[in-house]
């Protein structure tokens, strides 16, 4: 399709580069020789298109040629191509990381990503691409996992909204700038390396007698300092300095000149202060499920849930069974044992409810158990399966089981004995969906509109309904709904789902440090992360093109745990402060994006401690009145630039200390 529209570079297209598969290698191996046979198709069915333009493998070390193999990772600056004559290609550059229900917040810092980048092309890379660029939101049931969040914010150079995400974005903006400035000769100009023992290292470009310098110290705790050409050269621990006549160091990755965004939340100001949202509610009906069974398929056997029709979240596992007092399972301490999937598991019998079970992320197993009192007779089994994402990667994914792959089990207990009455292959009848979802109560012009009640508003309600109107907040901020005090649940808004809701899944309550982020060696997931003990996700993206400036608008939620709707509310995102850093002689930039900077808190040149928000002068300052000087130059504009100069804000008492320009902005 592609081809006939004329998009290929060699078409005259704007489209350089094609992928076929993704990261496979990663699984191959278990699929034995059948991978590598699959691999081999895949190539020769790519080239078979004749497309014009290169092919790509992403971590695939065995590419068939001409496929280029390529990385994918935190860092890439040691990957080396399957043939010498590829070029060294990063496919992903991980800026952050996901995240989970139930895990911590991620934080990369920016030092740490511009560091992986230029150590990537100071050893020969060509090609780099950043995942993600933009963060974003798994609307609908498109968060996979399971247990992926409705949140794909990542750490993003761009958040979740749109937002610039500083200091990483401008700091890597910065640092492309250098790079692209020196393209012609990191592409064609011919490389030598000089290694400096201790993790630091000197790379030479050289091109039409002109030269471009990577000074690189990747040792994780100790500054170094370089001497070339005569000239002495700092480079921080775990950073690389750019030179790009090999003379002036232009950039260094550890040290940011740009400015740090502090995001704050505001107040729905479309709405009066002290009205909260006025909420009507009506019950999910389960009198045909969980009392009479009623399903649209039968069968003698459990299903896959996804296999049966993988069109909600919900789906319901019913059957009946008789029993005597005479049967031998029969006792004063029967329990309902279910294997479970990992996903949420709610169990009912006959028309009560018994309990509920979920797991974590990366567990894909659980037996449910609670002790039951039956009935002589029939006695009615629903079980509710409620997935959170389907399994999208690993090998053999596609087989990892949902819903209820059983055994289900009644085991009686008398004294020692123990009998079971095994039921999963009895007749179970199935059911997907929801009644409410299944007639889009969520529709704002649904048949059963009469239906909703505005008194006696219930809260701690299993699989209840709620609605509300509320005026969009005024302005072009994104906006966000804050669901503190639901369970779990989906949530529309004028009938366009915003995702999964989960807040009262708590994060862990470990791992986490008020410190601030040693950006120094290797990055993981597990590093720098926040929000340990607090909700997952507490806001909720919602694009104001879901909404109409004029009138009302609705949210409806399915609360399908039991919560309280009363403290919702729908905020903006904006920058709620600024704080704008420069080292000696370079610009300080400061902005509100899109507002004035109102006041000043903070402004020093020399000695800096403490990170924004927490700012305090150390061992030196300059013998002026920085902040009188700074308050001048920006209060009342949405943006400024000062230099960092002894020549415009006055000569310091620093001996041997790097100075910098720090100033804190509300905005």
């Amino acid at each position: 399709m592609v081809k006939e529209e004329k998009l290929f570079a060699s078409q005259g297209g704007p489209i350089i580069l094609a992928q076929i598969e993704n990261e496979y290698g990663n699984v191959e191996t278990a699929y034995g020789d059948a991978g590598k046979a699959y691999i081999d198709w895949c190539s020769n069915m790519a080239q078979s298109l004749n497309i014009g333009v290169p092919w790509i493998m992403c971590q695939q070390n065995d590419a068939p040629q001409p496929m280029i193999n390529t990385c994918n990772g935190w860092y890439c600056d040691q990957f080396t191509p399957n043939n010498p004559n590829s070029p060294k290609m990063w496919t992903e550059n991980w800026t952050g990381w996901f995240k989970n229900w139930g895990g911590r917040d991620p934080h990369r810092t920016a030092e740490d990503l511009a560091f992986a980048v230029a150590r990537f092309f100071q050893t020969g890379g060509t090609f780099q691409n950043y995942y993600m660029y933009h963060g974003g939101t798994n609307f609908g049931r498109t968060a996979g996992g399971p247990y992926i969040t409705t949140t794909y914010d990542y750490d993003a150079p761009l958040d979740e909204f749109g937002n610039l995400n500083q200091p990483k974005y401008g700091h890597l903006k910065e640092l492309h700038d250098v790079l692209h400035s020196m393209e012609k000769t990191l592409t064609s100009g011919n490389i030598s390396n000089n290694d400096l023992g201790n993790s630091v290292s000197v790379t030479i470009y050289a091109l039409d007698g002109k030269s471009s310098c990577f000074f690189s110290n990747a040792n994780t705790t100790t500054d170094a300092t370089i001497t070339y050409e005569g000239v002495k050269y700092n480079v921080p621990a775990w950073s690389v300095s750019i030179l790009p006549d090999c003379k002036t160091e232009v950039y260094n990755t550890a040290k940011v000149n740009t400015q740090t965004s502090i995001m704050v939340k505001k107040s729905n100001e479309g709405e009066s202060e002290t009205a909260s949202l006025q909420w009507s509610w009506r019950p999910e009906k389960l009198d045909e499920t969980v009392l009479l069974g009623k399903g649209h398929i039968s069968a003698n056997q459990l299903l896959d849930q996804k296999v049966a029709d993988d069109v909600s979240d919900y789906m319901w596992y019913m059957t009946s069974f008789n029993l005597g007092k005479d049967d031998p399972i029969w006792s004063d301490n029967m329990t309902l044992r279910v294997n479970g999937t990992g996903h949420i598991l709610h169990v009912y019998v006959n028309g009560q409810y018994l309990g509920s079970k979920w797991a974590t992320y990366g567990i894909f197993n659980y037996v449910f158990e609670n002790k039951i009192k039956l009935k002589p007779g029939k006695n009615q089994i629903a079980l509710l399966s409620a997935t959170i994402g389907l399994q999208n990667y690993g090998a053999r994914f596609d087989l990892i089981q949902t819903g209820v792959p059983g055994p289900v089990e009644i085991v009686g207990r008398n004294g020692d004995e123990r009998v079971v009455k095994d039921l999963s292959a009895h007749k179970w009848s199935y059911k997907v969906d929801l009644h409410g979802l299944e007639n889009k109560l969520y529709a704002g012009n649904s048949r059963f509109e009469s239906q909703w009640q505005s008194h006696d508003v219930p809260i701690n309600r299993m699989m209840t309904w709620y609605k509300a109107t509320f005026k969009a907040p005024l302005g072009n901020d994104p906006v966000v709904v804050d669901l503190q005090g639901l369970g779990k649940g989906l949530a529309w808004v004028n009938g366009e789902s915003i995702g999964r809701y989960w807040p009262s899944y708590l994060a862990e309550g470990d791992g986490c440090s008020t410190d601030p982020c040693d950006y120094r060696g290797p990055y993981s997931d597990k590093k720098c992360n926040s929000n340990c003990g607090q909700p997952t996700q507490r806001w909720y993206h919602v694009p104001r093109s879901f909404m109409s400036n004029d009138g009302d608008n609705e949210i409806v939620l399915l609360e399908e745990f039991g919560g309280n709707p009363s403290l919702i509310n729908f905020q903006t995102v904006r920058v709620g402060s600024a704080c704008g850093n420069a080292y000696e002689d370079k610009l300080m930039n400061i902005s509100c994006q899109g507002r004035p900077i109102s006041a000043i808190k903070f402004a020093n040149f020399g000695d800096t401690q403490g990170t924004c928000g927490s700012f305090e002068k150390g061992s030196c300052e300059s013998n002026s009145d920085v902040l009188s000087i700074i308050q001048k130059e920006c209060v009342g504009k949405e943006n400024c630039s000062v230099v960092a100069s002894q020549s415009v804000l006055g000569s310091t008492n620093c001996d041997n200390i790097a100075k910098r320009l720090v100033v804190e902005a509300i905005c």
